[in-house]
């Protein structure tokens, strides 16, 4: 029998019999700590969410910090994000970094899009050049696009570029979480109010169990935007936990 698939999802097929069922991964249950209520889920059926911690928004010369933002607060996922992830790795949780990646032509950007970043027109926006780097904002493989220096990407680790708040429109994201045998979601990243919520907010509508970790997430922007996002999160979407509350449950399993 030759195996088509991905490790966590495929068929077993010869010339004579295909197996649609074979044997998947064993479930690993572990419970959070977590708001609105404690979470028991599955880790075999569960994929880490980083989203847009990228040097446009996380560094120093990045988009945020030309245009006058302090970039700091979205510094504030990296420590705990470095203590999670090779935990999660550890347990076969597939860690997905979902990045603004856009093309260098625009085409898929609409001008409502647009002018969310460049009102005026003469603004830096998507894809305009910042003078101290010569950096394209946002485009794919460009320094502003990257993630940070200061987090670590593993070959194991899976790339999905995206093109609006949400990394569900116009993205293979929902393809590979299915074809992975995902159910749940751990979310983190920038901008917590912002692409972190509207993901997740998709992730719900398409069916997701969703946990946000709010130390492993941030924003600049005001604190109560911060507070709104927190609160419809776990009144509406979801779950809020913890880095702690994950490493917690690792420990006790």
């Amino acid at each position: 029998m030759h195996r088509l698939g991905n490790r966590r999802r495929y068929w077993l097929v010869s010339k004579e019999h295909v197996d649609m069922a074979p044997e998947g991964p064993a479930p690993k249950r572990i419970t959070l700590e977590a708001e609105p209520q404690r979470v028991t889920l599955d880790l075999a059926r569960t994929a880490m969410i980083v989203v847009d911690m990228q040097n446009d928004f996380c560094s120093a010369g990045g988009w945020l910090d030309h245009i006058g933002v302090d970039h700091t607060p979205a510094r504030a996922p990296i420590e705990p994000l470095n203590r999670l992830l090779p935990a999660l790795r550890s347990e076969d949780v597939p860690v997905i970094w979902l990045n603004w990646g856009n093309r260098p032509d625009l085409l898929n950007i609409s001008p409502a899009l647009l002018h969310v970043y460049n009102m005026s027109g003469d603004d830096v926006g998507l894809g305009g050049i910042i003078p101290a780097t010569g950096s394209a904002v946002l485009e794919k493989d460009s320094w502003g696009a990257a993630i940070v220096d200061e987090l670590t990407v593993e070959p194991s680790d899976i790339r999905v570029d995206k093109y609006r708040m949400s990394g569900f429109w116009d993205t293979p994201l929902d393809s590979i979480l299915r074809n992975l045998g995902i159910d749940t979601l751990l979310f983190g990243g920038v901008n917590l109010d912002q692409c972190v919520l509207t993901t997740l907010q998709d992730a719900v509508c398409l069916g997701y169990n969703c946990v946000l970790l709010k130390d492993c997430s941030a924003t600049t922007s005001p604190g109560y935007c911060r507070d709104a996002a927190l609160y419809n999160i776990q009144q509406c979407f979801g779950f809020v936990s913890s880095s702690d509350a994950v490493l917690s449950a690792l420990g006790a399993s």
